[in-house]
């Protein structure tokens, strides 16, 4: 379980967030290394505005998560986020070094897990992100597994991405969310889809057709007692998919690619994630933009129905 707030943890929150928080209001939670890792600027700056806007006008307000000179905030103001877009060297930080970057007053970019951690402090029950970390290939020798898995396992936040990154070993990931206790919801469809494709082969774990049964599942489990967070998968609009077998030869290209290189560790999927942009000639990046908004406007719809 998370525990409250030491009075000494350097924590921000916006004026938007700050007023949420007081009157009540649904808030969604957003990562940040999207924006300082995912994309050049202006363009991740213009995808952070237009999330934001998009779960405004679903009637839930937007706290995107950063650590920024040691201070952890929750939301963040116009002219932060803009800086936070032009940063270079900004740290990617996870559950190892969240605490490390605050103590050292360094400025770092929260993964889902420390999103999700950041937000179970605030009180902030649902998570919009893109794709979640899981199973690398090769993890039987590489040992490589995401922090995001564990963290689904204990903490109480619902995460509404578009399945795990299709250049993780999916199948595994599967299970480890399954041997570790995690639901994995898909919305409307039965197929787990694939991030840039809607399927990714393999029927979904379980399925929900609205925000509101997501709701109502997860204040079940509350009832219940039972603890961590639950991942809701949510394909990308069909207009905007990369079919999964065309999508396969790309990445198989990309992780040859970073072989070569022989890139390790963190640096792995964001290697990734820019020779697969070179590959498609950007196409992956229209794909990217298009399922995080998409996440965003059902991430929104769920907290509503959550505080309703």
């Amino acid at each position: 379980m998370i525990k409250p707030i030491s009075p000494l943890l350097p924590i921000s929150y916006s004026k938007e967030v700050a007023a949420a928080k007081l009157r009540g209001a649904p808030l969604v939670a957003l990562e940040s290394t999207i924006i300082t890792h995912g994309m050049p600027y202006p363009g991740n700056i213009e995808m952070a505005r237009s999330v934001e806007a998009i779960i405004r006008q679903e009637g839930a307000v937007p706290a995107t998560i950063a650590v920024i000179h040691g201070v952890l905030h929750i939301g963040l103001e116009p002219a932060e986020l803009e800086a936070l877009a032009k940063t270079t060297g900004a740290m990617k930080v996870s559950r190892a070094d969240l605490a490390f970057a605050i103590a050292e007053r360094r400025t770092g970019a929260t993964t889902v897990a420390a999103t999700m951690i950041a937000a179970a402090r605030a009180g902030i029950k649902v998570f919009a992100t893109g794709g979640i970390g899981g199973v690398h290939r090769g993890a039987e020798e590489s040992f490589d597994i995401s922090a995001d898995l564990e963290e689904l396992a204990r903490t109480d936040v619902i995460v509404v991405c578009a399945g795990a990154k299709a250049i993780l070993d999916i199948p595994k990931t599967l299970e480890v969310l399954e041997t570790r206790g995690v639901p994995v919801v898909t919305y409307d469809s039965a197929e787990f889809p694939a991030f840039w494709s809607r399927s990714s082969g393999l029927a979904s774990p379980l399925t929900l057709n609205s925000p509101a049964a997501i709701a109502n599942f997860q204040t079940t489990r509350e009832q219940l007692g039972i603890d961590g967070g639950m991942l809701i998968a949510n394909p990308v609009p069909e207009a905007d998919e990369i079919p999964r077998e065309e999508m396969e030869i790309y990445i198989e290209r990309a992780i040859d690619s970073a072989e070569r290189d022989e890139i390790a560790g963190k640096a792995v999927t964001p290697y990734l994630l820019s020779t697969i942009f070179d590959i498609t000639d950007g196409r992956s990046l229209k794909t990217n933009i298009s399922l995080v908004e998409n996440n965003a406007r059902l991430a929104a719809e769920i907290a509503v129905a959550l505080a309703e």
